[in-house]
C-alpha cells in the first residue's frame, strides 16, 4: 500500500513539474511593489449642503469629512510573450506622489509593435508613441474610391 501511495505521489509531482500542454512556449511575468508609504496626512473636505435627509445630509456632522491619506508610491508590471500565437504585450508603471511614469506595448496583427511611454502629472497625461514599423499616419487606401 505504501508503494502504491508513493507511486501516485511521485506521478503527481512529475505531472506538476512537466509542461504537458500543447506548444508550451508562452512566458508571462508580473510584479507589484507597494502599498502606499509614508506618514498619514489629514485631509479635510467640505461636505457642502444638501444630500439625503436634509441640509446636513441627515448626519449630525460639522460640515466636513476627515480622511487620512498616505503618500502614494507604487510600481507594478506584467509581461506576456507567447511564441506559439505571436502574442506580445506588457506594461510597467511607477508612481511617486502626483507623478506617474509608465510604458506599455503590444504586438498588432500586422506585426508592428506599438510602444507608448508616458508621464502623468499635475500638467496632464503626456504619451510618446513609437511604432516598430514607423509612424506612418498617412492612412491606407482601402479600395473605397469616389465614383
Amino acid at each position: 500500500m505504501t508503494c502504491i501511495t508513493l507511486s501516485v505521489v511521485t506521478a503527481v509531482l512529475v505531472a506538476l513539474c512537466c509542461d504537458v500542454s500543447a506548444g508550451g512556449h508562452a512566458h508571462s511575468s508580473t510584479y507589484f511593489k507597494g502599498p502606499v508609504v509614508g506618514p498619514a496626512q489629514e485631509v479635510v473636505v467640505s461636505s457642502g449642503h444638501g444630500g439625503h435627509g436634509g441640509h446636513d445630509g441627515g448626519h449630525g456632522g460639522h460640515g466636513h469629512v476627515v480622511d487620512y491619506v498616505a503618500h502614494p508610491k507604487y510600481e507594478f508590471g506584467y509581461e506576456v510573450t507567447d511564441h506559439h500565437t505571436g502574442d506580445l504585450h506588457y506594461q510597467k508603471e511607477s508612481r511617486d506622489g502626483d507623478k506617474v511614469v509608465g510604458e506599455y506595448a503590444l504586438k498588432e496583427p500586422g506585426g508592428n509593435v506599438r510602444t507608448v511611454k508616458y508621464v502623468a502629472d499635475k500638467h496632464g497625461f503626456h504619451p510618446v508613441v513609437h511604432n516598430s514599423h514607423g509612424n506612418d499616419h498617412s492612412g491606407a487606401d482601402h479600395g473605397h474610391g469616389h465614383y
